[in-house]
């Protein structure tokens, strides 16, 4: 089974779940996690229980969305992988941190202490700024993988990252051998 986690870049939350649709069609048992904040707020992206609807629809289970559910993620519920698409700037930097608060948080805690592979699919306005030290810190982390990520507005917004969320399967496929994917920086 592999982990699906969601955080709360919400104008990325279609792509993220194309990618988790291809995913499903490609065969792979789906276990969804999503955050507090995913979890109960309604943006102009869409509203909240349509969303846990869709993950449900999609996945077959409904998500994960408390600390205490995902704690048994790595001991107890074993995960071949846990992608977190799309990873904020917060949550790299409770990651980076090692501050667990949040359902995804503690599923990625959970998860690392079997060593098996964190794959982070990151959209922030901050990754170039406030939050480039906890890139380079989780960038040489055991496990721990991205998807290659570019710049989507380098005018507007110049400190800003998003994941190439179409390269998450082949940077998933990389990842299970224990390989980044490469070009990281595109």
């Amino acid at each position: 089974m592999i982990g699906f986690a969601m955080c709360g870049s919400y104008c990325t939350h279609a792509q993220a779940l194309r990618e988790l649709e291809k995913l499903k069609n490609s065969g792979m048992s789906l276990l969804p996690i999503i955050s507090n904040n995913v979890s109960c707020t309604d943006t102009r992206f869409g509203k909240a229980d349509a969303l846990k609807k869709r993950l449900f629809d999609i996945c077959g289970r409904e998500p994960i969305d408390s600390i205490k559910e995902a704690e048994p993620l790595g001991p107890k519920i074993e995960l071949e992988a846990l992608l977190i698409c799309p990873c904020t700037g917060n949550t790299l930097a409770k990651l980076a941190s090692g501050i667990t608060d949040t359902s995804v948080t503690m599923a990625a805690k959970a998860h690392l202490r079997s060593n098996r592979p964190l794959i982070i699919a990151l959209a922030t306005n901050d990754a170039m700024s406030a939050n480039l030290g906890n890139l380079g810190k989780l960038l040489n982390r055991k496990n721990v993988y991205f998807v290659p990520m570019l710049q989507d507005d380098p005018v507007s917004k110049p400190h800003s990252l998003v994941a190439d969320f179409s390269l998450l399967r082949e940077t998933f496929d990389e990842a299970m051998r224990g390989r980044q994917y490469r070009k990281l920086f595109i």
